[in-house]
């Protein structure tokens, strides 16, 4: 087991939607070139009591803490990567991020399977939801901006998201790309309604 040297980190605002369609915006993305397609499952570990992003891809857990929320973007900011195995340190670490009391042993390590049936699965306040991406990812006006078809907890649904660390670019762009009248709507928040974790 090991925690991941985050080093340097440039945080990135972030402007988020979900739904069926974009409409006349997806359009306008898709009139650019789509410079990168990914696919990957995940699995993210959403809380009642937290929104904080914790979430597992490739055997990597990965936390991140919402430090800013300003005109309307967020600014997520990440805290640790560890693979597993992981000890009772980095789980102390998710559990603090979920908002959870949970009494730990020093010497205990969990293998994933054994994390996710033995410290998740048992706690009426914690849900683990498996999430399958197909992301399309565009470079627009030097800002990232991606399509992704998404199946979360086995509901089919999509998003679309402009980040950049220039919080000025991100308004303007999601203005020019005609995406202001949808709800802006992180990933954590968007999956706790669909469980029913929040209104």
């Amino acid at each position: 087991m090991a925690k991941i040297e985050l080093g340097k980190i440039v945080p990135r605002w972030e402007w988020r939607t979900f739904g069926e369609e974009f409409g006349v915006a997806e359009e306008n993305i898709k009139a650019h070139e789509c410079t990168r397609e990914i696919e990957s499952s995940e699995v993210y570990i959403l809380s009642k009591k937290s929104g904080e992003n914790i979430k597992i891809r490739d055997t990597l857990m990965d936390i991140k803490v919402l430090r800013n929320a300003e005109n309307d973007l967020e600014q997520w900011f990440p805290i640790m990567k560890a693979t597993f195995p992981i000890g009772a340190e980095e789980a102390a670490e998710v559990f603090q991020a979920a908002g959870v009391e949970i009494d730990l042993n020093e010497g205990d390590t969990w293998q994933y399977d054994a994390f996710i049936s033995q410290m998740v699965d048992t706690n009426s306040d914690l849900k683990a939801v498996g999430v399958f991406k197909k992301r399309y990812g565009y470079m627009i006006d030097g800002a990232t901006v991606e399509i992704a078809d998404l199946t979360i907890d086995g509901e089919a649904i999509r998003t679309t998201a402009v980040e950049d660390a220039d919080p000025e670019l991100v308004t303007n762009l999601v203005k020019k790309l005609g995406l202001s009248g949808y709800e802006n709507i992180s990933y954590i928040k968007a999956m706790r309604r669909m469980v029913g974790f929040e209104d």
